[in-house]
């Protein structure tokens, strides 16, 4: 459900008390780690973390008006996710990420980048705080730069 709200609190106050309680706890963890670099808004319908283009002019290369894209947290119809392009993007990170949430105990429901989940019980918030916090600003543009397809040797 792609949401019109224009900002983050907006988006979370349209939510039903459960989901906006949940979202707002991963909300919180993903501020609580996130590098400086990054800034929070609304991107795509969902809450966005993205690399601004006062960092990053060029832009996500799908559509350079929009900033690059890190993470995103949404209200789907039957789940909430959490979209971690830090973790798509990288082999290194997404075989780390997937290890360590397992290694919880909690059931991984993961699509490439997409957690689905649908209570916050089923979130390893502290596996999530160290993706974030794993992936400085300057690391994941310096990543993303060299899988461009301009970029592959």
């Amino acid at each position: 459900m792609k949401s019109t709200a224009k900002t983050p609190n907006e988006y979370l106050a349209s939510l039903p008390p459960e989901r906006r309680e949940a979202l707002e706890r991963v909300r919180a963890v993903i501020l609580e780690n996130l590098d400086p670099g990054y800034e929070e808004g609304m991107q795509y319908g969902m809450i966005g973390y993205y690399v601004p283009h006062r960092l990053f002019p060029a832009g996500y290369h799908c559509d350079p008006k929009e900033p690059l894209p890190f993470a995103s947290l949404a209200s789907q119809k039957n789940h909430m996710a959490i979209y971690l392009m830090c973790v798509y993007g990288s082999e290194e990170q997404g075989k780390w990420f997937r290890e360590a949430w397992l290694a919880t105990g909690r059931k991984l429901d993961m699509g490439k980048a997409c957690v689905r989940f649908k209570k916050l019980e089923d979130v390893a918030l502290d596996v999530l705080g160290e993706a974030i916090r794993r992936i400085p600003v300057r690391a994941f543009v310096a990543h993303y730069e060299a899988t461009l397809p301009l970029n592959r040797k």
